[in-house]
């Protein structure tokens, strides 16, 4: 009977040894970003994942909760498919920007500012912290431009100028509203809805806005989760850090290349518009915000000014 008691309690000992060399060890990790702003773009296989949207909740609020000043950008593709979808409405795409109607930019602010945003702005406050939902919209965070884009013909050679519609881009960030949620212990949830000089409504890239964010508010990391688990080299492993210059080489070269150039060129102005530094990581590894910020080993690629 008593060996069988202690048999339990050696396990729960030896959890409690293992738990406590974990918390040593990020200690260093945890002072070096007391009080930092780190921004999140959220977004891909992890927003739909249950098990994986339940840990970002907790990721993010325990970030506050150590210090630290999270900022949350989160996409939601899929949630505007669905609505269209149900609405029989069909969309299409230049160079994965979807083309965007004055109809279209209702329904797409409706799903984004509406349900995404509300629905990620409560997984962090069941997580203990407090966070609030909001869109580039209020307090006309993000200012935008329509966005326009220039294709070649594969046929003529000709290059011709397409026009997306209500597609933005942000031209500047009003950072007050930010830091007034911020300095009062309250999380961000921004949804990629931005406003015009003249009125008009835009539909932005989640990865686009997140990045201008992280820039105006000169954050200590951006981190874009994604479905790739960061840069690849030519062997098809990850680099795990990058040089501006080493990134600008990369996609001139090809080693860089689809999709993937993109997010390093958010990055790439994100840094130069004052982010310290921007990391592509693998939003469907577990706790992989933790894990970059307070291991030494961190899952993704980062890229820094030098």
């Amino acid at each position: 009977m008593g060996e069988r008691d202690d048999e339990p309690r050696a396990a729960r000992e030896q959890a409690a040894r293992e738990q406590a060399a974990v918390l040593a060890s990020a200690l260093p990790f945890l002072r070096r970003y007391a009080g930092d702003t780190i921004v999140v773009k959220y977004g891909g296989h992890a927003m739909g994942d249950p098990a994986l949207a339940e840990a970002f909740g907790h990721d993010i609020a325990l970030l506050k909760l150590v210090g630290v000043n999270p900022v949350v950008v989160h996409g939601g593709g899929p949630q505007i498919d669905s609505m269209l979808d149900r609405l029989d409405i069909r969309s299409s795409f230049v160079d994965g920007l979807r083309v965007t109607d004055a109809a279209m930019v209702d329904i797409i602010e409706m799903v984004l500012s509406g349900s995404v945003n509300k629905r990620v702005a409560e997984l962090i406050n069941r997580a203990g912290a407090l966070a609030v939902g909001i869109s580039g919209k209020d307090g006309s965070m993000i200012h935008a431009r329509k966005l326009t884009r220039t294709i070649r013909d594969p046929d003529s050679h000709i290059d011709r100028v397409v026009d997306l519609g209500f597609v933005g881009e942000p031209e500047r960030i009003d950072t007050r509203i930010l830091y007034a949620l911020s300095g009062s212990g309250v999380i961000p949830v921004i949804a990629p809805v931005g406003i015009g000089d003249d009125g008009q409504t835009y539909n932005i890239n989640s990865d686009t806005a997140a990045g201008a964010v992280a820039g105006a508010l000169s954050a200590s990391r951006l981190l874009m989760l994604t479905d790739v688990a960061g840069v690849l080299d030519e062997n098809r492993r990850l680099i795990s850090e990058l040089t501006a210059e080493q990134a600008r080489r990369g996609i001139a070269s090809g080693m860089i290349s689809g999709g993937m150039i993109p997010k390093v060129e958010t990055c790439l102005k994100a840094v130069q518009a004052g982010a310290k530094a921007a990391v592509i990581l693998d939003g469907r590894i577990p706790h992989a915000c933790l894990l970059e910020l307070f291991t030494s080993a961190g899952p993704g690629t980062l890229i820094s000014a030098a």
